[in-house]
């Protein structure tokens, strides 16, 4: 099966937790598009979504599926999202899409994480994918000074020639050279550095469930 195959295959998938009559929350990126197209097919059960990207928001509502503000929902019953590396123990790396800050929002917001991805997401250890940061723009190099400190190669990611801007209005560093051994310790400390509004690793909000996309099929990982 192709790669565009399997994130159908766990898009469809993610339909089995969402709770009919609630607000889901939905995360941002292309596996996450295929689950946006297969809750359109459920959309007269559910009251609707909070969503986590203005990219998102245009997808579901072009789908039917009204987009509610996070202020206006007390709480979610899930939230589903994809990543760009998930460990064993459910800890990820998101922010491929730019999309970090308010999917750890909406993350926070939920009762449930089931993240959908393909198994070439799957790592013994995050680091490989470069680790996106959301920064405020005057403290890019400073930012930039402190990673390599800790052994990382941190870069402004770009779009059209000129720094990347986020939904918030901000721009993305990412770092390049880490092996993060303590993902909820280096959350910690680096969320703590003036000028990072996110760090993409996601350990205190990290999944619940992982369905994964397998040739065979998919395989559904639960962490305690």
């Amino acid at each position: 099966m192709t790669q565009d195959e399997l994130k159908t295959l766990v898009g469809q998938a993610a339909l089995q937790y969402v709770v009919p009559g609630e607000i889901v929350g939905v995360g941002t990126g292309s596996t996450v598009n295929k689950f946006i197209d297969a809750l359109a097919t459920m959309k007269d059960q559910i009251i609707g979504a909070v969503s986590s990207s203005e990219a998102s928001t245009v997808r579901l509502k072009a789908l039917g599926i009204p987009v509610f503000d996070s202020n206006a929902v007390e709480d979610l019953s899930v939230y589903i999202d994809g990543a760009d590396e998930i460990d064993h123990h459910g800890y990820m790396i998101k922010g491929g899409g730019a999309a970090l800050t308010r999917e750890k929002i909406v993350a926070a917001q939920s009762r449930r994480f089931v993240c959908i991805a393909d198994e070439s997401k799957l790592v013994t250890a995050l680091g490989a994918f470069p680790l996106p940061v959301e920064v405020i723009p005057m403290a890019a190099h400073r930012l930039m000074r402190q990673f390599a400190v800790l052994g990382g190669v941190a870069k402004l990611r770009m779009k059209d020639g000129l720094p990347l801007v986020t939904d918030n209005g901000q721009h993305i560093l990412d770092v390049t050279g880490l092996q993060i051994t303590d993902p909820l310790g280096f959350e910690s400390q680096v969320n703590q550095w003036p000028g990072v509004v996110t760090v993409g690793v996601f350990a205190h909000q990290k999944a619940h469930v992982c369905l994964l996309g397998t040739p065979d099929g998919v395989k559904t990982l639960k962490f305690g």
